[in-house]
């Protein structure tokens, strides 16, 4: 309900916008985007490695590490005047996880693969520096809605009644990031505007909590061990904005008793 209510609220602020767009015949566009995704640690933690106290017989440790992911969806830019837009859409985000996990002390090993989903609208204030004829820089700033829309899990046995159970656990559905861009896009009238940059995004609060579980011999021994993971990344981005159809003449014939 609340992602539903922040796109109704977004759609009536374009619509706002296009009306001021009209008046002063400043264009809107709209485009698709794909975008790599790449984990790094410039930004925030590629990796969480969690573990046990080493007194502990059935000591388990583990890392989670960020792995390429994608991410795509639609672009609508509301043109407010020649140099300065409003940027919105729609994103669908996969972020993959690689995991290992195991008992130190009884020389056990498990590794596994994580895949999270997550539906972002960014809203970006968008700069525009031209450099030619039909060269321009873009800078843009701004935040980025979050939705994720289930936990993720899975269950590893790596050997005889020893069993690891991998767990995200989401506090909170809506989430909000920080989203920055940098990027050149080439201009052209028929074709439309074709657009490549790079992009970063750091969230406020962690993406979700991992926890690791262990049980040996159906449940005679349960252990327990997490932490926050950070989902902050940086991606290259590549944009296509389809061009203006401009209206060529009266879209519908005068009827008979008109004429």
């Amino acid at each position: 309900m609340r992602l539903l209510l922040i796109t109704i609220f977004a759609l009536l602020s374009l619509n706002v916008l296009s009306q001021i767009k009209h008046k002063r015949k400043v264009p809107s566009y709209f485009g698709i985007r794909i975008s790599p995704i790449f984990p790094t640690q410039f930004i925030g933690d590629k990796s969480l490695s969690i573990e046990q106290a080493s007194n502990d017989p059935f000591r388990i440790t583990s890392t989670i590490t960020q792995t390429l992911g994608y991410s795509f969806g639609g672009t609508v830019r509301a043109g407010l005047t020649k140099l300065l837009a409003l940027e919105t859409g729609i994103n669908y985000n996969v972020r993959n996880f690689d995991v290992t996990m195991s008992l130190p002390d009884s020389a056990i090993t498990a590794d596994n693969h994580l895949t999270f989903v997550q539906y972002d609208i960014p809203i970006n204030a968008l700069f525009y520096i031209q450099l030619d004829d039909n060269i321009y820089m873009d800078a843009s700033l701004g935040v980025a809605l979050t939705y994720t829309p289930t936990n993720i899990g899975s269950v590893i046995k790596p050997a005889n009644r020893h069993v690891f159970y991998n767990s995200g656990f989401v506090k909170n559905k809506i989430g909000l990031d920080i989203n920055a861009n940098l990027g050149f896009e080439l201009r052209t009238e028929k074709s439309g505007f074709f657009y490549i940059g790079g992009s970063a995004r750091v969230p406020f609060k962690p993406l979700f909590d991992y926890y690791l579980t262990y049980e040996y011999n159906t449940s005679s021994v349960v252990k327990e061990i997490s932490g926050p993971v950070d989902g902050s990344f940086l991606a290259i981005e590549f944009k296509y904005f389809f061009p203006i159809i401009k209206n060529k003449g009266a879209q519908f014939q005068k009827g008979p008793i008109e004429q």
